[in-house]
């Protein structure tokens, strides 16, 4: 899976600049952290890091970390003080407007203009400096002195500044371009952007920059370039001037002045503030203490906002970040007062994740957790990951372990709502019965799948052909999805239940891979009934959970049923909520869940379920039917045996 990255910014040498998009920065050399997830989708960077300098002076040339939840509104890590030094012997010369991205590979690249080359003169350094991370705490550092590099370009003795440095990917010659502006001492035109490819260690410049735009040869200082619909657009000053099919060099033509984006002192371009695709044109302070900003898809139509900020950055850029990623900065350099980033306890795991199916491995002695993977539109995911845990409170990524239309060859996508069984075999080793759905090739229908593995990290073997790709006797509606998997340990058989719009179940064959078609038996739970079957045995019952209403719906919550047998009659209590949606507290959609007993304990249990994710300014998350976190809270009984209701929580 391939991830975009977004554009550089830039900010103006000589004058204050603007807040760019979404930036994060680290100290030098430190060695590179595992990272506790994959790399994290665009649909899954919902926070913000912005990395700074704060003026001109030499103490000042130095990188700062801002944080923010809803991109409006930052705070400055570590008390304001740098978190990025220039690795000079006197600490006082070092990095200038800082620009940052997130790399194709998922880690980060960072260039700036390297004020070591001037030594401490506060307005001027002819170095470019290019740096990068895997993790956005430790940094590699790399100078490029242009008159030593390059000593044969034109007017390079005359060199003042590298100023106002972008990178930028170049899908199509799969290099980083660096572009920036030279400024010369002596004679006319001498603010010039220049462009280089980076090499692949990020090390050094591959040749001689080139000047970006043929016939001009004095452009503005303040450049930024966009990719928009397959060509690239080149702003200066808040304004789109240029238009070109290719990145680098480019054949760049004039797109006028009236671009819709003059809105005075908007000088720089950022990543998206959000999820929407919108890049952003920052500006100065205005009146209020906000940034100001220019929010444009086209690069024609726009929109006009501003940022709060508790602190006074000059130049920076922005980019949005993980979860995860937030986590681990203010695990590093501490949570900035009055600020309040995203609650670990629930959700559990990062980013967007629906349908938990649950384990407890004898074999392992681990709790995991096989979720479907949220935040594709239409739920078109295509791969199943797991987590697991020790404690059911501290979840770690493992990896992913089926990929329809890959691993899957009867489906193409649609990966939801898995389920899985732990089994002994005689010869006291275990196999790993993985139950998901998938659509089917052809005509689109959802079916249900097996897999089978020799451990709970797979690798698991799909057997070809769906288990349930049929619907019950007097049947019509619904969809053959959300498998369940129940242990009997009355009886020591096992059984499968399913169904969207009905609920049904049926013994398994001995081998696991069928249904016993003789078996099977559709329940009658009554009207509220939708769809996610999840079956425990407990004190001689059996409880019989599902999911109500449409997982869109913030009304979506579990009821129960209990029975006498695995496939026996329903009773439906009257007062038979499990868990349903706070909205005190922002809690919607409550639902999709698997119930599990702790191991070692007599009766201690945990229900664990989806609710929909929120943007962390109060709203949520576009698409509440697949932006969904996956959540744990404990569930009880009462004396009688009824089960008693949820309060899901924080």
């Amino acid at each position: 899976m391939s991830y975009s990255t977004h554009p550089a910014r830039h900010a103006a040498p000589f004058r204050k600049l603007a807040l760019a998009a979404f930036c994060v920065l680290g100290f030098t050399l430190a060695v590179m952290a595992q990272k506790p997830y994959p790399i994290p989708a665009p649909k899954d960077r919902i926070c913000y890091l912005f990395a700074y300098a704060k003026g001109n002076a030499p103490e000042q040339t130095q990188t700062c970390y801002a944080v923010s939840t809803d991109g409006q509104h930052f705070f400055a890590l570590n008390s304001g003080m740098p978190l990025i030094r220039e690795k000079t012997p006197s600490g006082t010369v070092g990095i200038r407007i800082p620009d940052l991205i997130r790399a194709e590979d998922g880690g980060f690249r960072m260039v700036a203009t390297d004020m070591a080359q001037f030594g401490n003169a506060p307005d001027a350094g002819h170095g470019l400096l290019l740096m990068k991370s895997d993790d956005l705490i430790g940094w590699s550092q790399k100078t490029i002195d242009f008159r030593k590099r390059f000593p044969d370009m034109p007017r390079i003795q005359d060199l003042m500044e590298v100023a106002a440095p972008h990178a930028i990917y170049d899908p199509a010659a799969k290099k980083y371009l660096v572009y920036f502006t030279l400024v010369f001492r002596n004679g006319g035109n001498n603010n010039k952007i220049y462009g280089a490819y980076v090499n692949a260690d990020f090390t050094d410049l591959e040749g001689e920059p080139q000047l970006m735009v043929e016939g001009n040869s004095s452009l503005s200082i303040n450049g930024a370039i966009i990719p928009s619909d397959g060509k690239y657009q080149k702003f200066l000053n808040g304004k789109k001037e240029y238009v070109s099919d290719t990145l680098f060099p480019g054949k760049w033509n004039g797109a006028g002045q009236d671009s819709g984006l003059d809105a005075g002192d908007v000088i720089e371009v950022s990543a998206p503030l959000g999820n929407d695709g919108k890049y952003v044109l920052m500006g100065e302070f205005s009146n209020d203490g906000r940034r100001y900003y220019v929010r444009t898809k086209d690069g024609e139509t726009a929109e006009q906002g501003g940022f709060s900020l508790g602190f006074n950055p000059t130049f920076g850029t922005a980019i949005p970040i993980a979860r995860s990623e937030l986590n681990t900065l203010i695990k590093t350099w501490g949570k900035p007062a009055k600020f309040e980033p995203p609650v670990q306890n629930n959700p559990i795991i990062e980013a967007f994740y629906a349908d938990p199916g649950t384990l407890y491995s004898e074999k392992t002695g681990k709790y995991y957790i096989y979720p479907t993977h949220d935040g594709f539109a239409g739920w078109g995911g295509k791969d199943f990951q797991v987590f697991s845990s020790s404690d059911l409170k501290n979840w770690k990524y493992e990896r992913t372990i089926l990929t329809l239309g890959e691993d899957v060859k009867w489906s193409g996508g649609n990966a939801w709502a898995p389920c899985i069984m732990e089994r002994k075999q005689p010869d006291g080793s275990f196999k790993y019965y993985f139950y998901f759905c998938g659509a089917l090739k052809g005509d689109g229908r959802k079916c249900v799948g097996v897999a089978v593995a020799d451990d709970p990290l797979g690798p698991f073997v799909d057997t070809g052909k769906p288990i349930v790709d049929f619907k019950p006797a007097g049947v019509r509606g619904g969809q053959e999805i959300d498998p369940d998997v129940f242990h009997d340990p009355v009886s020591g058989k096992y059984y499968l239940y399913w169904g969207n719009g009905y609920m049904a179940g049926g013994e398994l064959a001995d081998d696991m891979l069928s249904v016993k078609r003789d078996t099977v038996k559709v329940f009658r739970p009554g009207r509220t009934f939708r769809e996610g079957t999840n079956v425990i045995y407990r004190d001689g019952k059996y409880y019989f959970t599902w999911s109500v209403d449409d997982t869109g719906s913030p009304n979506y919550h579990v009821r129960y049923a209990t029975a006498d047998s695995p496939l026996g009659d329903l009773t439906v209590p009257r007062d038979n909520v499990v868990i349903e949606k706070d909205p005190s507290r922002g809690i919607l959609g409550t639902g999709h869940h698997q119930i599990l007993k702790v191991h070692g304990t007599d009766d201690e249990w945990r229900i664990v379920y989806h609710r929909f994710a929120w943007q962390k300014n109060g709203k949520i998350m576009d698409g509440p039917g697949f932006h969904r976190e996956v959540c744990i809270d404990k569930l009880e009984f009462n004396p009688d045996g009824s089960i008693r209701k949820v309060v899901p929580t924080l």
